[in-house]
């Protein structure tokens, strides 16, 4: 009777893991927004001293251009018509954050707000309150 259980918690831990393997696995696509989040996280990040907050942003960039690289060269995405894939090629200045601000001469934060419609005096005439 122990044997039986011992058993079947095995195999429900193996079919469980084998459910959970293709979620656990990102894609390219994934990994590249996930690390443009953490980019744009760290430029707006308000506790930051200018000179880490530089430091952090190229370091992200790096990352994030190797990244971009592997998702222009992705094989696996060409016949991918799922509308994550779809809409991250149409918005080409914002999924290839970094290659489109090099093509723009701007620097990153520049190149995504601007793609954003921010402007400076937008920014400086906006108030915190509530809705």
């Amino acid at each position: 009777m122990m044997f039986v259980r011992t058993v079947r918690a095995a195999v429900l831990a193996l079919a469980a893991t084998a459910a959970l393997a293709p979620a656990a696995a990102a894609n390219s696509l994934e990994n590249l927004e996930r690390e443009r989040a953490q980019l744009i996280q760290t430029a707006l990040d308000p506790a930051l001293s200018a000179d880490a907050r530089q430091a952090k942003l190229a370091s992200a960039q790096h990352r994030l251009v190797d990244l971009e690289r592997m998702v222009l060269r992705d094989d696996k995405l060409r016949g991918d018509t799922s509308p994550v894939t779809r809409i991250a090629f149409q918005n080409y200045d914002l999924t290839f954050l970094v290659h489109a601000s090099t093509e723009h001469e701007t620097t990153v934060v520049e190149h995504w707000m601007d793609q954003l419609g921010l402007t400076t005096s937008a920014l400086m005439n906006a108030r915190a309150g509530r809705r």
